[in-house]
């Protein structure tokens, strides 16, 4: 049974740590299940990832910021994704096109039906099975992410962009409520994993009938 599942949110929600809780807790029950992570897990996704994430002071545009994550994207797709899922893997993704519509959307001001058009294009149409959102305050978020020189280009923003990464992301969840979990990213990180997995577990249940 192929189940393709993405996680998303603001830096410092706690959606990395909580992929990984997630990916375990499958293969300890016999699913086999991958994780990767944009922008890398391909050759391709980890150079776009060094340019997009580095903590040297070079302008990119946010055209060209967009256009690098949807190489990325394509790539990791065609080379990672989907032949994992003709196999019958679960896969969990660690951020996905929603992410560029968050970021480079509502937090950069680039149009987002462009950027969903974009989005068609990389990923073949590819959507995923459920969005997983753990939401958490902006300022909360970012003092968890350490002191300031160790940020990368998108941690160094000022406040106001996170904010409206934030508002889009509750905004599309909210418009699509029956594929997004939201989840209070303020609980504990055992009381969040039971939530994604009592979810995870339902969506398995619904894949599966016949």
């Amino acid at each position: 049974m192929s189940l393709f599942i993405t996680f998303e949110g603001i830096e410092g929600c706690g959606k990395s740590t909580q992929s990984k809780a997630l990916k375990r807790r499958l293969s300890r029950r016999g699913f086999p299940v991958l994780l990767v992570k944009e922008p890398g897990s391909t050759a391709v996704g980890r150079v776009a990832r060094r340019l997009l994430k580095h903590k040297l002071e070079i302008d990119l545009d946010p055209a060209t910021e967009l256009f690098l994550f949807e190489v990325a994207r394509a790539q990791l797709v065609a080379e990672v994704i989907r032949p994992a899922l003709k196999e019958d893997r679960i896969v969990i993704c660690d951020r996905y096109g929603e992410s560029t519509l968050a970021y480079q959307g509502y937090g950069r001001g680039l149009d987002l039906e462009m950027i969903r058009s974009i989005n068609e294009v990389a990923t073949g149409g590819l959507q995923p099975d459920l969005i997983i959102l753990p939401d958490l305050d902006v300022g909360e978020g970012l003092r968890r992410k350490g002191a300031a020189s160790d940020k990368d280009r998108f941690e160094r923003e000022e406040i106001s962009f996170h904010r409206r990464v934030r508002e889009g992301y509750l905004e599309m969840a909210h418009a699509d409520a029956e594929r997004w979990l939201l989840i209070d990213a303020t609980l504990s990180r055992r009381e969040m994993g039971e939530l994604i997995w009592k979810r995870v577990q339902r969506t398995l249940a619904e894949v599966g009938s016949p």
